[in-house]
């Protein structure tokens, strides 16, 4: 086995010496360290000598390993070194930089940090919230009957513990309520998630900000001029809005936002399907029985709340016809809002 093992050494020197990158060290290593290499081998043949033999024998294994391995250390040594060297030659200090193209925030990125920048400066303070929430905060405080559409798992992604992901920015006004008194005014942007097949107008991922305010003598006439100044600030001062009725389970009553056409003046045209008018969102007076819920005295304080699409506001700012255009990360669309940093 002596011979053996000088055969081994020099078989091993040999190759590693011709070792000329990173792959053939590590196939080397492999070759001659490995679980299955002829080293390995003759660890296993040292139950066949004597009990007086092995000791021997082992420090010898030993004393081979470490020769295997320090001609790997330096072979690998010399090749760094010499791809080093390479690279200082082909590198010239005084050749002019590469101009790399400037980035820029997405469009999503743009519209809400200028929907923060217009509610701040109407006295609105911003809350966040997680986006996987439970069913109280997200259905029950909402006033949302326990057989509401909206519960079915056609239109919530549910995980696993009873939670979900958030349908809606609105269980972040319930997680304020729950720990700050009136007077309250804030927005909710963020992240939301429902079961849509993604479509011109719709996406399982969207954005939302909605906003609410909480105190005493708040009424519908509030409501109103908010939006007013919102869709001023946000699409010029020629933009009118009004508010029709509808309905939802969290506020009473409850109404539709609507602006005048950003593309045609409200004269009628292709996007506002001749009607003048642009839906927005939906928004209220927040129903007593969510106030009682949280404990909130109904008889002293009133609110109104309303919901607004960033997707939605983005689209008419920019005039993209598809939603998904926004998350498709097309270079092109994206390049044309760089100068909007």
């Amino acid at each position: 086995m002596q011979e053996q093992l000088e055969l081994l050494i020099k078989e091993a020197e040999q190759e590693i010496d011709n070792c000329s990158g990173v792959n053939d060290i590590l196939n080397a290593k492999a070759k001659y360290l490995g679980k299955k290499s002829m080293l390995n081998g003759f660890y296993g043949k040292m139950k066949e000598l004597d009990a007086e033999q092995r000791p021997a024998f082992g420090d010898q294994l030993n004393s081979v390993r470490k020769q295997i391995e320090t001609l790997l250390s330096a072979r690998s040594k010399a090749i760094q070194e010499s791809n080093w060297e390479k690279s200082r030659v082909d590198f010239d200090p005084s050749m002019p930089g590469i101009s790399l193209r400037r980035g820029g925030y997405h469009p999503l990125s743009i519209i809400r940090r200028q929907i923060d920048e217009v509610f701040i400066s109407l006295g609105f303070e911003i809350a966040e919230a997680n986006e996987i929430e439970d069913e109280f905060h997200n259905f029950d405080a909402l006033n949302t009957p326990k057989d509401h559409p909206s519960r079915n798992l056609a239109d919530t992604f549910y995980v696993d513990g009873g939670m979900l992901l958030r349908t809606q920015t609105s269980p972040v006004q319930i997680r304020v309520m729950e720990k700050h008194k009136p007077p309250i005014r804030i927005i909710s942007p963020g992240r939301c998630y429902r079961n849509d097949k993604p479509d011109p107008s719709h996406s399982p991922v969207f954005h939302q900000v909605e906003a609410l305010v909480v105190d005493k003598g708040i009424s519908m006439a509030d409501l109103q001029d908010t939006l007013q100044n919102f869709a001023s600030i946000m699409f010029g001062s020629k933009v009118k809005s009004r508010i029709r009725p509808h309905f939802f389970p969290f506020t009473e009553p409850s109404a539709e936002m609507d602006i005048s056409c950003v593309s045609c003046g409200g004269k009628g045209c292709r996007v506002c399907k001749q009607s003048g008018w642009l839906e927005m969102g939906g928004a209220g007076m927040v129903d007593p029985a969510v106030f009682d819920i949280l404990n909130i005295d109904s008889e002293i304080y009133t609110g109104f709340a309303f919901g607004l699409g960033i997707e939605r506001i983005a689209m008419l700012k920019y005039n993209i016809p598809d939603m998904r255009i926004l998350f498709e990360n097309d270079l092109r669309m994206l390049r044309q809002f760089r100068g909007e940093l």
